[in-house]
């Protein structure tokens, strides 16, 4: 499960986060391309959800990564 504490410092503020457990496999990147970018070692989130479209493929990600790197304060 991912940690608010740990998320990476490339992340913008708001609800959904990566944190320093990912692995850099582009799950999230191909799960939601609006929102998660790659920065060589590990994605993180550029703009968070704006729409339902966006909040459906952030959650798809978060659900769909590997080591449980993404997370959701919302």
């Amino acid at each position: 499960m991912a940690n608010v504490e740990n998320r990476v410092s490339e992340n913008v503020e708001g609800e959904y986060y990566v944190d320093d457990q990912c692995i850099a496999c582009g799950v999230c990147v191909g799960e939601a391309p609006d929102n998660f970018e790659m920065s060589g070692d590990y994605a993180y989130v550029f703009k968070q959800p704006e729409n339902e479209d966006e909040r459906e493929a952030c959650e798809s990600a978060l659900n769909a990564c590997p080591v449980d790197a993404i997370g959701n304060d919302g």
